[in-house]
């Protein structure tokens, strides 16, 4: 086998192979052997067919099935004879098919870069200095007597907050326009869901009362044709409902897991899990902070197209089954939710995971069965019943590498934090998890 190779551009290698006609030969004449044993054609006997009708029957097929199996492994073995590392798959460019001449191919392909980490020392990191207290049980607490709350009629004015039914035709010069008009809609005050000055407009009005709003549309406003347009709206008020919240009872209590109807056990329970919310935001804040350093000081490091490209187009599955997406084979995801989306993001993945992995390499990392354990458990404390959920991840070798691969990671970012100067930053408990969303969304 011939193989030559050549750097085209950065990461991109071209390599063309020659394979000596024999192999391909030999390999489609073993094959019409092995199959002439069970061929039945007419005026034949089984296992009688001659050679040569068989190379004319079944030759060019064997032959195809032949060359794609010949090209797969000579391509592994050319890799593997100049100790290249490719990632993602292959181009394929065939040279020479013809029978009976040296099959020849140009294989187009990205490698690994050779990554050279550099010091990272002396970079600073801000930890979020927060705690979980009454206030903030409180506030969760309310959230889920909303969320569990029930709306009421009531006979008074509109506040915010309130919903309400209304009525409403839309005109512009005197003349309705399209998706301008409804009746019986439902609306939620403060909101958000109309152009501005819609619901603050309605704010005070009663059951049966009727108003006319003179209103302009935002100049981003999704239809062109009403960017900046000004319209009058028409409003009756049908009904005014406001929010009875849930009251705290076992009801309340078993929607969110709790059994039983200490009001006690339940807050208990909340904070139990705020704390582990919490601790959970300022891993990923700081994490944040560890992996932009590590970024900055290796911004020279070039990444292999071949991998954002696969990266991309996970983030964009798991995109499109966040929200609600069950079958995507009818539809083109791409255009739904093009590459740029997730480009920038997608790379910075790429490049954080072959930076990790040579720091885990070259510092010889491994994954702390304790650690591994007490993540484990973390997951395991949700449920009702933890020790069943601990066996069944300790019983899964899947579910258990991806612990040990989170739990090695975290290893390596705290390998790091012990060259940082780190300082805390005081801020409120909601302050912490918005900064631990932004890190989990970076």
């Amino acid at each position: 086998m011939q193989v030559s190779i050549e750097t085209t551009s950065g990461l991109e290698r071209r390599l063309t192979v020659g394979v000596p006609a024999e192999r391909v030969d030999q390999e489609v004449d073993n094959r019409l052997q092995q199959a002439k044993k069970n061929v039945r054609l007419p005026g034949f006997r089984p296992g009688k067919v001659p050679m040569r009708v068989m190379r004319q029957r079944f030759g060019a097929g064997v032959r195809q099935e032949v060359l794609g199996e010949v090209m797969s492994q000579s391509f592994q073995d050319a890799v593997m004879q100049e100790n290249l590392r490719p990632a993602g798959q292959p181009t394929i460019e065939p040279r020479n098919l013809e029978a009976g001449k040296d099959l020849e191919y140009v294989a187009t392909f990205e490698v690994f870069p050779e990554v050279a980490l550099k010091d990272v020392s002396g970079f600073t990191v801000e930890k979020p200095a927060a705690s979980v207290s009454d206030e903030d049980v409180d506030n969760i607490i309310d959230v889920f007597r909303r969320q569990q709350g029930s709306w009421e009629v009531v006979e008074r004015a509109a506040q915010e907050g309130d919903k309400v039914n209304i009525d409403f035709t839309g005109t512009r010069d005197g003349e309705p326009f399209e998706g301008g008009s409804a009746e019986g809609t439902e609306l939620e005050l403060g909101s958000g869901r109309m152009i501005p000055g819609f619901e603050d407009g309605i704010v005070g009005m009663s059951a049966g009362e009727e108003k006319t709003l003179a209103l302009t549309f935002p100049e981003d406003y999704q239809e062109e044709s009403l960017q900046g347009a000004a319209v009058e709206f028409a409003v009756r008020m049908n009904s005014v409902s406001e929010l009875e919240l849930a009251p705290l009872d076992e009801k309340l209590f078993a929607a969110y897991g709790v059994e039983g109807d200490d009001e006690a056990a339940f807050r208990a329970e909340v904070a139990a899990n705020m704390e582990r919310e919490l601790r959970n935001a300022i891993q990923a804040r700081v994490k944040q902070q560890v992996m932009d350093a590590l970024l900055e000081a290796h911004a020279d490091l070039e990444v292999p197209q071949a991998l954002v490209s696969q990266e991309v187009d996970g983030m964009r599955r798991q995109m499109f089954q966040q929200f609600g997406g069950a079958s995507a084979e009818n539809l083109d995801l791409k255009s739904l939710l093009p590459d740029e989306m997730f480009a920038e993001r997608a790379e910075r993945r790429v490049k954080l995971g072959l930076l990790l992995a040579e720091l885990i390499s070259s510092r010889e990392l491994k994954a702390d069965p304790e650690k591994v354990r007490s993540e484990i458990e973390e997951l395991a404390s949700t449920y009702q019943e933890p020790e069943e959920v601990i066996n069944w991840y300790y019983g899964n070798q899947e579910q258990l590498q991806a612990v040990e691969s989170k739990v090695l990671e975290d290893q390596a970012v705290e390998s790091l934090l012990e060259q940082a100067s780190v300082s805390e930053a005081p801020c409120s408990y909601q302050e912490a998890i918005s900064l631990g969303q932004q890190a989990n969304n970076a």
